[in-house]
């Protein structure tokens, strides 16, 4: 999603994502905080609901059903930059209304999907480095928990250079952190999407100029969730 990462060479890039080692080991969460709704993951929202009622419906389990919601929200919905839409969306139901959102909305909106179906799912992040400033951006996903553990996954989107897929095993990320030159993949699993993300969001007017320097620039916290505290029961 960042813009080291979007003038890469290509091969480089598909190198990186097909050599993802397995997960970091992710900060214990329990599973049942990551189920609830909140005024960002509205897992309540009718819209939202009515999609992952038909995605279910489709799906002979869980596990498919979580796959298919990844590929809808990977696929149907555009990254903000990659399709030069300057729209800004935060929540999961302006997502799926305007069918566009950098990593952090697409991330929101599938885990609104997943919950709404009884799939534990909560927020992460990667920082990754950016080659505009020589600092590090913030990269998000998702981590889903299915047969007993969770497994991280990402909906950015994919293009030349970028494939990630749904993956119980071996993760299919977008990029895989480089630790050589300190980019890091947060450990930490988020019941509500980080605060740091909302408030920038919320700030922004471009989508395009929020992407090319203003995004956040470091993992969040543990505590530093959208309101303070997990998502509400649904």
């Amino acid at each position: 999603m960042f813009p080291l990462r979007e003038r890469r060479h290509a091969a480089v890039d598909s190198v990186r994502g097909m050599t993802n080692a397995s997960s970091p080991r992710l900060t214990g969460i329990d599973p049942a905080s990551c189920l609830g709704a909140d005024d960002v993951v509205q897992a309540d929202d009718p819209a939202v609901v009515a999609l992952a009622h038909e995605l279910r419906t489709n799906a002979s389990s869980l596990e498919e059903f979580a796959e298919a919601a990844f590929v809808w929200v990977r696929d149907e919905v555009g990254h903000s930059f990659d399709v030069q839409d300057r729209r800004v969306t935060v929540t999961a139901a302006d997502v799926l209304e305007q069918r566009v959102g950098l990593c952090y909305a697409k991330s929101h909106l599938l885990a609104a999907l997943l919950r709404s179906q009884g799939v534990p799912t909560a927020l992460c992040y990667q920082l990754l480095h950016d080659e505009n400033n020589g600092g590090f951006v913030l990269h998000g996903l998702v981590a889903v928990y299915l047969r007993g553990a969770w497994h991280r996954q990402d909906p950015r989107g994919n293009k030349e250079g970028v494939d990630a897929q749904f993956s119980l095993a071996q993760e299919r990320l977008a990029w895989a952190a480089d630790t050589t030159i300190g980019e890091q993949d947060g450990s930490t699993l988020h019941a509500a999407p980080a605060r740091s993300v909302i408030e920038v969001l919320r700030g922004a007017d471009d989508m395009l100029e929020l992407y090319e320097s203003r995004l956040p620039t470091t993992l969040p916290e543990a505590t530093d969730e959208n309101g303070g505290s997990a998502s509400r029961s649904r």
